[in-house]
């Protein structure tokens, strides 16, 4: 049996397994409301053109709002044989008025028809993203804020090996950082996005006189883009999006990352919510940090998303090829996957408790205030290549002795330089070390403080 949207070509139905292959209902269902948006505003559209009779346009707006209240119910006949989500209100909207149902596809297909949709419903992911980012830099700023007085210092790591002392504020703020810069990529291509495809129809436009203007305006758009092979065909806005989430998860990434390991026995710096983390079926005693570790892998399920795209439509030939339907897969997962994720660290960042004194000692151990002994004689005059040789120096004899720097003498400090005062043991401090950074951008309480009131003014805190 021929199919009855496109069968009149054809002498027998699909294959069955071709049939199934071929479907997409199973997740392009999740655009219904940018459709039933897009049938509207085209309906409108042909009204005024003179394509439609207001009694038409009248009847199919009416069967347009039954279909929008059986979804929204739940009664909706979804039909498996047909095989997308614009078939499906298509079908149902002619079972519901008639003839005039199937005057509603006049001067479009379903090329434009889907990709003006995903524009719509993309647009309006990105707006929720946008406000989840917002409450999570907002979180950032908050803990920076809660953690600047008593200063909670915690070792700041290169090649994870203890390096110099940071303030634990500005450890929140280099987050809230990253997240800003993920907050703009998303602007940049919500920017980009918003053009409308509708009227290209199925790759050459259209010799009826449509007004892709009006659609344009109604539904939002910036304008109708401007090559009707483009229009369709093209899916690098989808590519620019999932390259701001793959940016954005790889930063979520990286933040669970630091929390599971400072969350370890062995740093332990912070314990993690028990609502956020699972116990051992076996080990009584053990506190597992599951939510940030499935943070953490997902980050790959968005960039396998963002790879599979790019596979896609490497080679593709213009105009719409049937592999554009492979964006939407792995588009809507991972927009789930970075919201669900912004989502949870906003609930579970608040709930960490950080552990003061643990860090206060860790920054002080070892020799991550070795960096202030060679800027002191850089100070005094010393070239600094030579000043990091005395200091080195000093190190490995502290560490064959197993002492630490704390423990050095102003004797010692004179006998492995003579520019050394007794004003350089103030040095060997945290507190000194901190108030040291005060370039802009480090690490020193002050320019701490001032950024975190710069951030309050960012996202409305102040």
């Amino acid at each position: 049996m021929a199919h009855r949207t496109w069968g009149g070509r054809f002498q027998e139905g699909p294959d069955a397994l071709a049939a199934r292959f071929n479907a997409s209902l199973a997740f392009d269902r999740a655009l219904w409301r940018e459709d039933l948006w897009q049938n509207r505003v085209h309906a409108r559209m042909l009204q005024a053109v003179g394509l439609l009779s207001e009694e038409e346009l009248k009847a199919i707006l009416e069967g347009l709002d039954q279909i929008e209240e059986e979804i929204e119910v739940g009664t909706f006949p979804w039909r498996e044989d047909l095989e997308d989500v614009h078939m499906n209100l298509e079908a149902r909207l002619m079972e519901l008025i008639g003839p005039p149902g199937g005057k509603l596809h006049t001067a479009r297909s379903r090329n434009d028809q889907v990709a003006t949709d995903l524009r719509l419903f993309l647009r309006a992911a990105m707006d929720e993203l946008l406000a989840l980012l917002l409450e999570v830099r907002r979180v950032l700023v908050r803990e920076a804020e809660k953690h600047l007085e008593p200063p909670f210092v915690l070792p700041g790591y290169t090649h994870l090996q203890r390096a110099q002392p940071i303030l634990l504020a500005h450890w929140f703020l280099a987050y809230y950082e990253m997240l800003t810069r993920d907050a703009g990529r998303l602007r940049d291509a919500r920017a980009r996005l918003n053009e409308s495809p509708l009227g290209a129809a199925a790759l050459a436009g259209t010799g009826f006189p449509i007004d892709r203007h009006f659609t344009a305006q109604e539904l939002g758009f910036d304008r109708p883009m401007r090559n009707s092979l483009d229009a369709v065909g093209s899916r690098d806005f989808a590519l620019e999006v999932l390259s701001a989430l793959n940016i954005g998860m790889l930063h979520l990434s990286r933040l669970a990352e630091e929390l599971i390991l400072y969350s370890t026995e062995e740093f332990g710096f912070v314990e993690v919510p028990d609502a956020f983390a699972t116990g051992s079926s076996i080990m009584p005693q053990k506190k597992n940090p599951d939510i940030l570790e499935l943070i953490r892998a997902k980050a790959g399920r968005v960039l396998g998303a963002l790879v599979g795209l790019s596979t896609v439509v490497k080679g593709l030939p213009l105009a719409y090829n049937k592999d554009l339907q492979e964006d939407k897969e792995p588009l809507l997962d991972a927009l789930a996957t970075y919201r669900d994720s912004l989502k949870l660290l906003a609930a579970l960042l608040p709930g960490l408790k950080w552990r003061r004194e643990r860090m206060w000692r860790a920054a002080e151990e070892g020799f991550s205030l070795a960096t202030e002994l060679a800027d002191y004689l850089a100070e005094k005059g010393l070239p600094f290549r030579e000043a990091h040789h005395v200091v080195g120096r000093l190190v490995r004899r502290l560490v064959e002795e197993g002492r630490v720097l704390k423990d050095l003498t102003l004797e010692e400090l004179r006998e492995a330089h003579p520019l050394f005062a007794e004003d350089a043991l103030r040095l060997l401090r945290l507190e000194t070390a901190i108030h040291r950074r005060r370039s802009y951008g480090g690490t020193a309480p002050e320019a701490v403080r001032a950024r975190v009131l710069e951030a309050k003014e960012e996202v409305g805190l102040a």
